[in-house]
């Protein structure tokens, strides 16, 4: 008998990643298509299903190969029907994603946010594999993050569960977060954050630094702060302290509550281990209560990119048997 696929989906603000997954979760092609915006984002399902179509022609397969599609969208996400919330950056607005999605296909769709579908990701496949309770948080352009308790992801009471990237972390006078609060985790420990905690530095420090130079041509990245941090560069070092304390103080008070076998750091920002991992666990340490701290491994993330691909076939796995496998 012929192996039939998944179908993960995972919905970005620039491009869409798409793949078909096998039923152990291996990838079997993978592809790229372009986030089409325009009229609010109405033509997303159907420029998907369209691409489904055209890369199954390409491998010589039809629909009947399929089984059912996973799909990681931004935003709060409706667990009833499947429709999104609020997707700023697409312009969605109570959209109904998985009603138009199953309906351009004929096939089965299950939807929930990126951010979820990357810890699914983990869980199944990645650096989190065979956890069941897991803590993921992404550091890219802002903060995601997904909890995953007894193999179950935690949406909460109205799909805002999970939102590592907006606790509270400066209570006075902090910066404003596109959530629309002020002091979110999102704006200290973030590219973006990073890169305006550096910029308040250079503007209130007349220590010399090689930042300077970024900052005066307008280039300055929270990769150029790392990479000086390595360096020696002072004032770059006293930014990376400030974010690994307030990413190890939010990890650590997240890990005494939920008391997870494991927590996976992803995103661009990860990569900078040496610079960042190290101390933040340092911090992490000094909060986390010690019967947590023996349970708890601090791991970044292996699937990259992947992620909420493999996390979205998992979950359209889960759909079709209607409960969690771990493979």
């Amino acid at each position: 008998m012929e192996e039939r696929w998944l179908v993960g989906v995972d919905i970005g603000g620039t491009t869409i990643k798409m793949a078909f997954i096998s039923l152990q979760g291996d990838i079997i092609y993978s592809w790229e298509i372009y986030t089409d915006i325009s009229n609010k984002g109405i033509h997303i399902p159907e420029s998907i299903a369209r691409s489904i179509d055209q890369k199954l022609e390409e491998l010589n397969q039809t629909n009947n190969q399929l089984v059912a599609i996973g799909v990681g969208a931004p935003g709060p996400v409706n667990e009833e029907d499947g429709s999104v919330e609020v997707a700023v950056n697409l312009g969605w607005e109570r959209f109904q994603l998985q009603t138009i999605l199953e309906r351009e296909t004929s096939l089965p769709v299950v939807v929930d946010n990126d951010a979820n579908l990357a810890a699914i990701g983990e869980m199944w496949k990645g650096a989190g594999k065979g956890a069941k309770n897991l803590i993921c948080v992404t550091l890219g352009t802002g903060v995601g993050g997904g909890i995953i308790v007894n193999g179950e992801v935690v949406h909460g009471v109205n799909g805002g569960g999970g939102e590592i990237g907006h606790m509270t972390s400066v209570p006075k006078n902090g910066a404003p977060c596109n959530c629309g609060k002020l002091g979110c985790l999102e704006t200290v420990a973030s590219a973006t954050g990073i890169v305006r905690l550096a910029k308040e530095e250079l503007v209130s420090s007349n220590e010399s630094s090689c930042l300077r130079d970024y900052e005066v041509h307008q280039t300055l990245s929270a990769k150029h702060i790392f990479d000086a941090a390595k360096e020696g560069d002072v004032l770059a070092n006293r930014v990376v302290e400030q974010v690994a304390f307030q990413l190890g103080l939010s990890l650590s008070n997240l890990a005494n509550v939920l008391n997870p076998e494991t927590i996976v750091i992803g995103g661009g920002v990860s990569k900078a281990y040496d610079t960042l991992l190290r101390p933040l666990k340092d911090i992490f340490l000094q909060f986390a209560f010690p019967r947590v701290v023996q349970g708890v491994e601090i791991v970044t993330a292996t699937l990259g990119n992947n992620a909420g691909v493999i996390g979205g076939a998992w979950l359209a796995k889960e759909k079709m048997i209607n409960k969690p496998v771990f493979q």
